[in-house]
This record gives structure tokens, C-alpha cells and sequence, in this order.
């Protein structure tokens, strides 16, 4: 277990926060808390954090220009407006089904999304991973019952992905033009026998992969071989997505949650729900813009 400075940068407390996302042009890191369907955004250099209703729940943003987002909820792909938050709907995704929701996603090197699903209540089998580009949906994976880790190689030749419930956290080769699987997935880590679980994941320059441990109070590393090579001890029992951030990408943020805890399980962990900075060596990188036509 190795030091680092880990601080509060939002004490906002998520029951479920989720989908961190940095955008360098405004200095600003999005989130959501997925279960009371909030995007919250704060400035790296401080100021309050700002409170978006959208009125269902939604698990992760992307840019598409200077002035649009694109926004996974449970009922699809939603163009937002920068302006006036205004969401239009881009591409249904599994809109008619009332079990399942958006969950973890994110942009591959040349524009395309890869968006998961799952269960609203953890239903066995019931999510997927999809693959989104320029209009075009594909169903990539599906039986999944918790999408998370979804992370690329910066050269976005290999993605990551799990389902959580498995403890296996999974690496396929992927074609760089278009974002497509190009082989089997393969064990990159077998988590099964350690603590906790593995959430969300960011890769950065050096190909290490930096994962959320739901439940396990902690961030770890992976190198490229799989091979953990450092843990990050968390204030939080469920840490659980990171986020470069930063003018030269060299810091995480860290989302976490209190989702699933009793009152008295609450009070051992009074800050679970809270976002955090984490002043650790990263070689990290920005997320590449979403190209949705």
C-alpha cells in the first residue's frame, strides 16, 4: 500500500456517484450521481459544485464539440446543449426496456463509444456493452450483469472491460479506425480472489490501468503485463470510477458511493458518496471527443 494525498474535492455526497469525466477546455470535472439522475460539475481550481436534474438516471458524458455533449442515460444517447442543459434524444438504447440502465462507458481514440448497460437491480445477465459511431449502434457483448472498467489503449488497439460479478477483468484487441473488437477477450487480472471489486478504470500513457476497488477502499494498478503494481489507500469503503484530470492530465479523480449500506454501515464511512482528488503520479491523458455523425 503506497502514500498518497488523497483530499475532498467535492463534498457533495452521491448515493450512487459515477462517470467522472474532465474536460481540459473549461477546466471542469463532470459526474453523476446515477441513482437521483444528477450530472454535478465543478472547476479543478475550485467554486461550488453545480447540481443538473435530468430527470432520469444517466452514467456518463462525452464531449462532441465546444458546445454539445453526449450524455448515457437509461433510456439512450441524449445530445445536451452546454448552454441551457437542454437534452435531445440522439439514440435509443434499450429505451423500451424499463429493467436496465445506462452504466459505465466511454470513448475510444478514433470517436467511437462503447456504452454499457445493466439491471437497475443487478439482474443476472441483463446488461451489454454497446459500440456507438458516427450514428451507427452495434450490440458488442451482451449476458453482463454489472458493464464496468470500459477503458482503451491510447494508440486504441486494446479495450478493457469486466462485468463485475465475474471478478475478471478482461482485455480484447480492437481495431484503431473504428473501435471494434478485433479478437477474443482474454483474463487481463483475475480479481476473484482479492478484496473487493472491480469498478471503473482509466488507462493511461504508460499502459497502466488505474481501477476503482468497489468495496475494497482502494485504487489499484495494473501493469501492462496484469500484474498489480501499486494500491492507493481510499478514505471511502466504495471508491468507484477515476478520471484524469488536470492542465497536463497528471491527477485522478475519484468518484464513490454510499449506495447499498445500512445507517449504521453509513456511519463508518461518513464520507462515501464524495469525490476526490488523488495527488499520485499519472501519466495520464485526455478523453478523445465522441463523434456521433
Amino acid at each position: 500500500m503506497s502514500e498518497a494525498i488523497v483530499s475532498v474535492f467535492s463534498d457533495h455526497v452521491c448515493q450512487l456517484g459515477e462517470g467522472p469525466s474532465y474536460d481540459p477546455a473549461t477546466d471542469t470535472l463532470f459526474w453523476f450521481d446515477i441513482l437521483n439522475g444528477q450530472l454535478l460539475e465543478k472547476r479543478l481550481s475550485g467554486g461550488a459544485t453545480i447540481v443538473h436534474q435530468l430527470g432520469q438516471m444517466a452514467s456518463a458524458i462525452a464531449i462532441i464539440d465546444d458546445k454539445r455533449q453526449l450524455i448515457a442515460t437509461e433510456t439512450g444517447l441524449h445530445v445536451r446543449d452546454v448552454a441551457t442543459g437542454k437534452l435531445t434524444l440522439h439514440t435509443p438504447v434499450e429505451a423500451d426496456n424499463p429493467v436496465t440502465r445506462s452504466n459505465d462507458s466511454r470513448v475510444h481514440p478514433c470517436g467511437a463509444l462503447w456504452m454499457g448497460t445493466m439491471g437497475k437491480g443487478e439482474e443476472k445477465g441483463a446488461g451489454s456493452i454497446y459500440w456507438f459511431f458516427k450514428g451507427e449502434l452495434r450490440r458488442l457483448f451482451s449476458d453482463i450483469t454489472v458493464t464496468n472498467s470500459i477503458c482503451f489503449s491510447e494508440d486504441g488497439a486494446l479495450a478493457y472491460y469486466t462485468d463485475t460479478s465475474t471478478g475478471l477483468l478482461m482485455r480484447v484487441a480492437c481495431d484503431p479506425a473504428t473501435g471494434l473488437p478485433a479478437g477474443e477477450p482474454k483474463i487481463f487480472v483475475d480479481h476473484r480472489s482479492a478484496k473487493g471489486y472491480i469498478d471503473g478504470s482509466v488507462l493511461d500513457r504508460d499502459g497502466i490501468l488505474w481501477n476503482a476497488c468497489w468495496g475494497g477502499s482502494v485504487v489499484e494498478a495494473y501493469g501492462p503485463d496484469g500484474k498489480l503494481v501499486r494500491t492507493v489507500a481510499m478514505p471511502v469503503n466504495q471508491p468507484s470510477c477515476p478520471a484524469f484530470v488536470g492542465k497536463n492530465a497528471d491527477r485522478l479523480a475519484v468518484t464513490s458511493a454510499w449506495s447499498g449500506k445500512r445507517e449504521k454501515q453509513r456511519l463508518l464511512d461518513l464520507q462515501g458518496g464524495m469525490t476526490f482528488l488523488l495527488d499520485v503520479p499519472v501519466n495520464g491523458r485526455f478523453e478523445p471527443r465522441v463523434l456521433i455523425a
